[in-house]
């Protein structure tokens, strides 16, 4: 595929970036009915202005990208956050950058509104137990230093609707396993096409493979991957039909938060290509036992470092003087 035809013009929601069609985002009255199927949640109550990092440079933009199983983000009593991710546009909206915390991070958890949780270490998806979204934004602001624009969580039940809307996507499976969770599916080494159900419940296992959570990790990014390929190369963005179909199962599946306006979002991405997109994982400094619990370890010096380089908008920079790998087509990780 020409490399021309590979231009997606992107909006932030969920746990991936959601492409479009130029023509019809550009003509208001679509994208704005797109827009109406977003569920809002207020993601920033409560959170003092004062408190959180010096907004981003002009032009660039972060954006927390939450999965759950649960499209309510009132609803958050008991529950976990699986996926946690930090979209960084660059200011000059010709890069983006990818970066997937792992949700047993071992931080520092600001107190909830309610008093009754956190002002301690945890691990970082307790924050949404603890208190919601705004919790968590808090949380990864307090671990990164970095100002957080936007919010979109993905309802990984409703998303794999997507997934079937585009027939299936194809993912490496990197050895055979046997999944843990009903039906109980085997997935067999090598690249295998999946349905939605099948793809989601892939890129949920960690216990059969030796790195755990950091590969569950590296396979939610080749996901993101395989589905951004998957929409371009079937002609979904040529075909007005398919297009439809997509973008209504994804935006019914996302929640955002109040501010956020995908026409105008979409219109600041329009020229963001796949090729553009560098997935990386959190620096960590391996695993370890913290209050009898089995947590990631940060490797505070890389980590710093690198979101550093988000709060700067010189990712790209970082990443060549620290003579990071080039990044694949299917993701980095920095463990």
């Amino acid at each position: 595929m020409r490399r021309r035809s590979r231009r997606f013009l992107i909006g932030v929601l969920a746990a991936l970036l959601v492409l479009g069609g130029g023509g019809l985002v550009a003509a208001g009255v679509y994208g704005r009915s797109l827009d109406g199927n977003l569920a809002r949640t207020d993601a920033f109550a409560g959170i003092a202005e004062s408190a959180r990092p010096t907004p981003s440079v002009t032009g660039a933009m972060n954006v927390l990208l939450l999965g759950s199983d649960s499209r309510d983000p009132d609803k958050t009593a008991d529950s976990r956050t699986d996926t946690i991710m930090l979209l960084h546009l660059d200011a000059d909206h010709q890069k983006a950058e990818v970066i997937s915390i792992p949700r047993d991070t071992w931080v520092f958890v600001p107190r909830s509104a309610d008093g009754r949780h956190g002002n301690a270490m945890a691990k970082i998806n307790s924050a949404y137990a603890w208190g919601g979204t705004p919790l968590t934004v808090q949380t990864v602001e307090t671990f990164t230093g970095v100002h957080v624009d936007h919010v979109a969580l993905v309802d990984f039940a409703g998303f794999a609707q997507v997934v079937n809307a585009l027939g299936g996507v194809d993912l490496k499976i990197e050895k055979t396993i046997t999944s843990i969770h009903a039906p109980h599916r085997t997935f067999q080494k090598g690249t295998r096409h999946l349905d939605g159900a099948a793809a989601l419940d892939y890129v949920r296992q960690r216990y059969q493979f030796a790195d755990g959570d950091f590969s569950r990790e590296r396979h939610q990014r080749e996901f993101l991957q395989a589905l951004l390929d998957r929409a371009a190369s079937v002609g979904t963005l040529s075909n007005p039909v398919k297009l439809n179909a997509f973008l209504q199962a994804v935006t019914k599946s996302v929640t955002v938060d109040e501010d956020f306006d995908l026409v105008n979002v979409a219109l600041e991405l329009r020229d963001l290509r796949s090729d553009d997109l560098t997935f990386l994982g959190s620096p960590s400094a391996g695993t370890g036992m913290k209050s009898g619990q089995s947590v990631v370890l940060p490797d505070t010096a890389k980590a710093k470092a690198l979101y550093q380089a988000v709060a700067d908008d010189t990712v790209q920079q970082h990443l060549s003087a620290t003579a990071t790998p080039s990044p694949s087509r299917s993701a980095t990780a920095l463990h």
